[in-house]
Formats: structure tokens, sequence, C-alpha cells
């Protein structure tokens, strides 16, 4: 029990801040303003952070890759289970907010005075080709360009390029990708001590938020919350069964549920992915995993598999769309929310602190206001124990697969003979 609250107990206190504020925003309504300079003091702590955050996350993850040793077909064998796996679930995710929508009847009249005071300076108003357009989303004609908020995605392409520049010069690289290691060690302490304050701050932002939209968002919580936990189950139950199938057949099915218990319950309690290395690799030995491919696909699932996540996106994402009032039924729509989402959940999942960068990113892409970030770190917080269901024991399924693709279809057979 008390390993239970000490591993929940900052998301507990993040939900008592929220609580709170949304209960001082129905009582006071407008008038809870007042506070809401606090919160912003929280999100501007965050946007200051975040490009120095993210250039040294990813760089220094890519530097390092030189030291990792990894057989080439598992590695391959990796990336296509992981990335299929996460292509399933931004699908399923928009799939389950057309037919439940989290926003569906909720007045949003007063959102207008957000949108009111948003003015896009930024804001593209001349035509251009698809070409061009492909062109500025992943590139900027000036260095400076990329130190603002803005151009998240340039940054992170850029970051890509540095870090792996930084691995292919070897040795006389190496002086670099320790700086940026210990650049990501120094930006990660700053984040911890900033997220010291995220209760206070994201309390009164709540209070704002909700004292000017009005109570009726909190409904909307509520149904997100509700729509996240019927996926979850959905994707726990049956693709994992279903994953679990490919991976073995039926035999593969019935060894990946005899052993799925301890993964599942230490990730609810644990509510963290690393946390859950230890047993997720006694589980997949007890499948019939091989142990080198275990202690790839463990590890590493823990920071980059992130299916639940990929989940949470495309809520963030519909929320937003229906705050705002945009169009979420055109192909180009879902295209982007389906790209959006996986980037968030399969890609961020490998930054530290990458749920945030990855919310920044949602507001990037699609131009929704900063102040727009607080209202869907509020979902990241309420969804955090089955996303981390999610996440955590994914990686035990994928591993079966994983194994599938490397040692081949009738590899759960040998293992079984081995071990009679």
């Amino acid at each position: 029990m008390k390993r239970f609250l000490k591993s929940y107990q900052f998301t507990f206190l993040l939900l008592a801040a929220i609580l709170l504020g949304g209960i001082a925003g129905v009582i006071f309504g407008p008038k809870a303003a007042v506070v809401k300079p606090l919160g912003d003091l929280f999100l501007n702590l965050m946007f200051m952070i975040i490009i120095p955050l993210v250039f040294f996350s990813i760089a220094s993850a890519i530097a390092s890759m030189d030291g990792m040793k990894r057989l080439g077909k598992i590695m391959g064998s990796v990336v296509v289970v992981f990335l299929s796996t996460a292509a399933v679930s931004a699908v399923i995710g928009i799939l389950g907010t057309m037919v439940f929508n989290p926003l569906e009847g909720t007045d949003l009249t007063s959102i207008q005075t957000i949108m009111d005071e948003f003015d896009p300076a930024e804001a593209e108003t001349e035509d251009v080709s698809f070409a061009e357009r492909l062109v500025n989303t992943f590139t900027v004609n000036d260095f400076s360009l990329l130190l603002s908020k803005s151009n998240m995605l340039q940054l992170i392409v850029f970051s890509i390029l540095f870090g792996l520049a930084a691995a292919m010069a070897k040795e006389k690289g190496k002086p670099i990708a320790d700086f940026l290691a210990s650049g990501t060690a120094v930006m990660m302490k700053m984040v911890s001590i900033i997220m010291y304050y995220a209760p206070i701050g994201l309390g009164c932002y709540f209070a704002a938020v909700i004292g000017e939209l009005g109570p009726q968002i909190l409904g909307g919580y509520a149904r997100t919350f509700v729509l996240y936990l019927g996926l979850t189950i959905i994707y726990y139950f049956v693709f994992f069964t279903l994953y679990a199938f490919i991976a073995g057949g039926k035999d593969g099915v019935k060894i990946f549920w005899k052993h799925a218990a301890a993964p599942s319950v230490t990730a609810i309690a644990t509510c963290s992915s690393a946390a859950s290395i230890p047993v997720n690799l006694t589980a997949v030995q007890k499948m019939g995993v091989p142990k080198d491919i275990a202690e790839t696909v463990i590890p590493l699932g823990a920071n980059t598999h992130k299916d639940g996540s990929v989940f949470g996106g495309v809520l963030k994402i519909v929320f937003l769309f229906a705050l705002f009032g945009k169009d979420m039924t055109s192909l180009t729509s879902i295209l982007a929310i389906l790209g959006v989402s996986f980037l968030v959940g399969a890609v961020m999942g490998a930054i530290p602190g990458g749920g945030m960068i990855g919310e920044m990113l949602i507001l990037s892409v699609f131009g929704f206001p900063p102040e727009a970030l607080p209202i869907i770190a509020v979902i990241s917080t309420i969804i955090d124990a089955p996303a981390t269901l999610l996440n955590s024991t994914g990686n035990t399924v994928c591993a079966m697969l994983v194994t599938r693709l490397v040692e081949g279809k009738n590899w759960l057979h040998r293992q079984l003979a081995m071990s009679a």
C-alpha cells in the first residue's frame, strides 16, 4: 500500500489541485481569472525550457546509439512491431472518438473568449502547394527560427540530424555526445524543479479556465476518461490477444494470459513503465522469449513503446478540435490527427518529459493557442494509470511478436519442447 501511495502521490496531488481549481472556477466564475497569472507563470516556465529540452533529449538519444549493442535483425523487428502496434492504436483511438465524441452536447460558446484573444501572428494567408507546405513543415530557412516553440517538428528534425552526425563522428564526436548527455540531465533536473510548482500552476490555471468556459467542460473530461477506459479494455483484452495469436497461435494466447497478470498489476501499482521492467523481463522469459530478445525489447519498450500514449494523443487532439470548433470529418483532418497522435505516442515517448513535449507539438502543428496546454495536460493526469497499463504490459506481447519475426513461425513450440 505504501508503495502504491508513493507511486501515485504526485498524480494525486495534481488531481487534488485540479479538483480544487475546478471547484473554485465553478464557485467564482469569471472572477477566478484573478489567479490566472499564477497559472501563466507555470506555462511560461514550461515554454521557456522546451526548446533546449527537446534538442538535448533527442540529440543525446541518437548520439549515444553507437554504444548500443543490438543485433540488426532484432532491432529491425523491434521497429516494425513497435510502429505497427502504435499505428493500430492511432486508428482505434480515432474510431473510438467518432463513435463517442467526449465533448458532444457541451455548450462551447464561451470558448470564443479565448479564440478572440488568440491572434496567430505567423498564420499563413497565402496559398502554397502541398510540396511547399511539406518542406515548411519539416524545415526552416534560418537557424534562429528553430528557437521557437512554433517550429517543434523542424527542431526535432534538426536534433535527429545533429545526434546522428555526432554518432557517425565516433571518437571525435564523443565529447559532443557526452555534452548532450550532460545537457539532458541538467534539463531534466530543471523540469523536476519546475514540476514542484505544477500543482499550484495547473490548479490556478484550471480555476481560470473553468471560470471562463463554464463548468460544462468538466463533463467533457469525465466522458474523455470513460472513453479512454473503454478503449483500454478493448485494446487490452482483444488486441493483446490478437497479437499473442499472431506471435504464437493458440499456444501463444494461452501462455501470454497465463503470465500477463504480474506485469499488468505492477504497471497499475507503480504507474511507471521503467519500474515494471524487472517484472516484465521475468514474465516474457516465462512466455518463452529468448533472453537476448527480452533484454532488448523490454528496456527499449519502456521508453519507446507507448500505445496507451497514442490513444491519449488522439483524445487530446480531438478534445481541442471539438473545443475550438475545428472540422474533424475531412480526410485531411483525420490523417493529420492520426499522424500527430502517432508521433506524440510512438516518437515523443522516447524523450524524457515527452508527454509535455507531445502536448506542445499538438499546439504547434494545429495552431492552437498556448492557453490550451493546461486543458490537455489535465487529460494526461486522469488517464495516467490505464495508459501505463497499455504502455508497459504491451511490451510483453510485443516481445513475443519480435521473437516470431526473429526466430520464425515455430519458435514457441521449440521453446516449449526445450522446457518440457
